[in-house]
């Protein structure tokens, strides 16, 4: 039992033991220090690449909601539009109805002031001019690409004092429109552009933990071979032994009888 008790410490079943409950060949730097070094590497690269993803993801829901508010915006200033093309009518509109008419559009301009001033993603201002670019590192190399600043406020788009009841230009509405809409192509391109990179992300996050699953996982099958194979090697030498251990004593025997 003693012999049986040392062959077996010293067969290395521990190690391989370790290696097939957690599917993984290298356990420490005793399975190999390059490929442990390697696969450390990798992991990194692979923990950079998804918060990168996550931080792009962030920008993207970040456009949207600007986006979403700019479309309010769009609605508010086409509005805005109608009343004062009536308005302009002059043959058929006295000064009563201006008034009334302007009442609306000094409505629908504190939405617009409204939507700017609330319109936020993590306590950032979106819409007011006051934040500025907003920096997104990409990836764990650090790159960074940027969502442009922007600002819809009345002021910002020219129509703060915009008035039916006195001289007004219609063009002034069609420069305001002209501007959110401009402000809604970049933010769709810029959107674009961050999808993009998040599938990038994705994709070589993928295809890194990919490589690293080859370096590091085990062949279940040709270790649990390996396992027999110890497993029978051990008990023949333990065999061997007891052979010997048998025959040293017959020959103890015939000596002494």
């Amino acid at each position: 039992m003693s012999s049986i008790g040392g062959v077996s410490q010293g067969s290395g079943y521990q190690s391989l033991y370790g290696k097939i409950s957690s599917g993984k060949a290298l356990q420490g730097a005793a399975d190999g220090a390059a490929e442990l070094a390697i696969s450390e590497k990798m992991n990194s690269q692979v923990r950079g690449l998804e918060q990168g993803a996550n931080n792009v993801s962030s920008g993207i829901d970040a456009i949207k909601i600007q986006d979403s508010a700019l479309g309010e915006v769009t609605d508010y200033l086409q509005r805005i539009k109608e009343l004062a093309v009536a308005a302009s009518n002059t043959f058929t509109v006295n000064d009563s109805d201006k008034a009334i008419y302007q009442k609306e559009i000094d409505q629908l301009k504190e939405g617009i002031q409204g939507v700017a001033n609330i319109t936020t993603y993590n306590e950032k201002n979106l819409l007011d001019g006051s934040t500025g670019d907003l920096s997104i590192t990409t990836n764990g190399n650090g790159s960074e690409t940027k969502i442009s600043g922007t600002n819809s406020t009345l002021e910002a788009l020219g129509i703060k004092d915009f008035d039916v009841t006195g001289d007004f230009n219609l063009e002034d509405i069609d420069k305001a429109l002209e501007k959110v809409s401009s402000m809604r192509s970049n933010a769709g391109a810029t959107q674009n552009s961050l999808e993009h990179l998040y599938n990038i992300n994705q994709t070589s996050a993928y295809n890194v933990t990919a490589s690293q699953s080859r370096l590091e996982d085990l062949d279940v099958e040709k270790a649990v071979g390996n396992l027999d194979k110890q497993r029978l090697l051990d008990t023949i030498s333990v065999m061997m032994q007891k052979k010997r251990e048998d025959d040293e004593e017959d020959k103890m025997n015939r000596l002494f009888n």
